[in-house]
């Protein structure tokens, strides 16, 4: 193919200028529309020659109304009524009960005093003379050593059931008893986890000695005593 005459003409030559500028001014027109802001124009009004109304100034007249006094209380009248005498009461001299040192003092026999009747039974914090454990008779306090001599007698008759320890049976087992007027040990009652235990637990107790009883003003009396036994695998 033959090249043309005029190559400078030809407009195929510069296309891609001419696309370049077309295309930076749309943008840019674009762009112009977008940022455009438009103000609304608002009348200026001068106020220094404003003139303000003097009628907030004025206050408004105070007038006082009076009002009429308040209704004076209502008071009840009180009317005595005068009851005529019925019956003429007769006036009478009482006597003085006051001594007098010429009065001669009739001697009066002591009186005698009632006693409260002493109970059959009386719990071991109450009572006076305690029940005495063998080896306490010379103690200065022999509740205290009652206790001791009891936690004593436990440990040394204490054995382990081994039916209980093939179980894993282990607990507190509260054991109550009552101490008879003749010193023997009586009701025996007791509450533990298992029967295995409470069964060791009266054999313990079975086991007490006899004791001196205990005293209330001299009078032998039952005495009821408490204590736990404690079985624990080791």
């Amino acid at each position: 193919m033959e090249p043309k005459k005029y190559q400078e003409m030809e407009l195929k030559r510069n296309s891609m200028l001419y696309f370049v500028v077309g295309l930076t001014a749309v943008l840019l027109l674009t762009y112009v529309a977008l940022e455009w802001k438009s103000y609304q124009k608002t009348p200026y009004v001068d106020l220094t020659d404003a003139t303000l109304l003097n009628e907030l100034d004025e206050l408004p007249p105070v007038t006082i109304q009076k009002l009429p006094p308040p209704p004076p209380p209502k008071v009840q009248p009180t009317i005595l009524e005068i009851v005529p005498d019925v019956e003429k009461v007769i006036e009478t001299d009482f006597a003085s009960t006051e001594t007098d040192y010429l009065d001669e003092v009739i001697e009066v026999d002591d009186i005698p005093v009632v006693e409260e009747p002493i109970l059959d039974e009386i719990s071991f914090i109450a009572i006076e003379d305690a029940p005495i454990f063998p080896g306490c008779e010379n103690a200065q306090d022999k509740k205290v050593c009652f206790q001791e001599m009891m936690q004593k007698h436990v440990r040394r008759n204490f054995r382990y059931p081994e039916i209980a320890q093939e179980m894993g049976l282990q607990g507190r087992v509260n054991v109550i008893f009552t101490i008879q007027k003749d010193g023997s040990i009586a009701d025996v009652r007791m509450r533990g986890p298992h029967e295995v235990l409470e069964t060791e637990a009266s054999r313990i107790i079975g086991k007490l000695p006899k004791m001196t009883p205990g005293k209330q003003r001299g009078t032998p009396v039952k005495v009821p005593f408490s204590i736990p036994i404690t079985f624990r695998l080791n």
